[in-house]
């Protein structure tokens, strides 16, 4: 606190903000443990900056407005999942908001993603390795055992190995042992951006001091960096579909479904967590939970268009801006192929191979669904999930949802593309 009242008695220039100070606090008890007197520095800070009170709004620009928001998210009363993982100091790349990132050539927002993809899985690899080697007492609670913390290191690199190809890295850091090609991961990561990387280190504010916690957060923040590169794939295959571009509709899906089995090992690596450990540090997060990602609404929604129950269910009322979005009547990959068809702009060849991928990345979204519905159900067994959500049993309802509804134009028996076969 003595680093911020002097930050506060002085200039109060943001590029003089005594960041490390504050993390370090946050790191030694815990987001939710925070002595409320540096709560409320935190919070004259933000007057000093914004002059409006809580930032959550979005209307204050900078990293320092960004990191304020997401320290005083519980001291706000709007603690969630998006700011449990700091997800607006990542700034995760989307070509959402980007009418050039849903042509053809988008190359630039492909690679910032799996950069922030690969930096994600290596730092959280990182700890894993300092921890076990005494070289970190950050969250020192029931850390893991060596054997754990090389399974950790093996199933890590494997997920981060097809973003890299991506990439263009020739060096694929497999050799020597697990432990050997996690640091190796690591520093190959440093080289893919400044190594100042600042808002980064921010992005990490566990709610408890549980060794686990590190793990779990990274690999969420993972995994919204992939929803976010999903959904852009898909809205590119929507417009490519609207103009009667069947090549490029198929490719997005195929890169689509590629990006998504290839992060299969993430769910691996979150199967490693200890679940006593989970249970200690979940007890904090009560507000937070991954209905409310943002991200994965973004892909269900692009898909086919909710059913009016699923839209007001409490997992959509948990995202207006997407709700607002399928309300005003968003085009969707489902509408998109079955307009195409009926009215002969998508036929023989191109209709087979858009149905095709169409499966491919069904299959490989209710393969998604599935594993976090077992992993979860490990972790929680059938109890109520944090977010005032149904936890299991809500994961359960909608695992087998049909992704693609799209009937075949021929006569015969309906069939979801992609969905469940009688």
């Amino acid at each position: 606190m003595h680093e911020l009242t002097s930050w506060l008695s002085g200039t109060t220039d943001p590029r003089a903000f005594p960041y490390a100070a504050v993390l370090r606090e946050f790191h030694r008890v815990g987001k939710h443990f925070v002595d409320p007197r540096l709560l409320e520095l935190l919070d004259e800070a933000r007057r000093r900056l914004t002059g409006s009170g809580p930032t959550g709004s979005g209307t204050a620009p900078g990293l320092l407005d960004d990191f304020i928001d997401v320290t005083l998210d519980k001291w706000d009363g709007r603690y969630d999942y998006r700011s449990y993982l700091a997800l607006r100091l990542l700034r995760l790349p989307s070509g959402e908001d980007d009418p050039a990132a849903t042509g053809d050539d988008d190359t630039t927002t492909r690679h910032a993603r799996d950069r922030l993809f690969v930096r994600l899985v290596a730092d959280a690899l990182a700890f894993e390795l300092a921890a076990a080697r005494g070289a970190a007492d950050l969250l020192p609670l029931q850390r893991p055992a060596w054997t754990v913390v090389v399974k950790r290191c093996r199933l890590g690199v494997r997920a981060a190995a097809p973003a890299l190809l991506r990439l263009g890295c020739q060096a694929s850091p497999d050799d020597g042992t697990p432990a050997d090609a996690a640091a190796a991961l690591h520093a190959l990561a440093a080289t893919l951006d400044p190594p100042a990387d600042v808002p980064l280190r921010l992005s990490m504010l566990p709610v408890h001091v549980t060794h686990d916690e590190y793990l779990f957060i990274r690999v969420l923040q993972a995994y919204e960096c992939l929803f976010a590169a999903l959904a852009d794939e898909l809205g590119a295959a929507v417009a490519a579909l609207a103009d009667a571009r069947p090549t490029p509709a198929a490719d997005r899906l195929a890169y689509a479904h590629d990006l998504l089995d290839g992060a299969g090992p993430l769910f691996s690596l979150l199967a490693t967590m200890q679940p006593e450990s989970f249970q200690t540090f979940r007890q904090y997060t009560e507000g937070a939970s991954a209905i409310q990602s943002r991200s994965y609404k973004r892909v269900e929604s692009l898909c086919r268009t909710p059913l009016q129950e699923r839209l007001d269910s409490v997992a959509y009322q948990a995202v207006p801006e997407v709700r607002a979005r399928v309300r005003a009547g968003q085009a969707t990959v489902d509408e998109a192929y079955r307009s195409a068809v009926a009215d002969g702009r998508l036929d023989g060849p191109d209709r087979r191979l858009v149905a095709r991928r169409m499966e491919a990345f069904a299959s490989a979204l209710f393969r998604w669904r599935h594993t976090h519905h077992r992993i979860a159900t490990r972790m929680l067994g059938r109890r109520s999930g944090t977010g005032y959500t149904e936890g299991t049993p809500y994961l359960a309802a909608v695992r087998d949802v049909p992704v693609f509804t799209s009937v075949d134009p021929r006569p015969g028996p309906f069939q979801a593309v992609g969905g469940p076969r009688a």
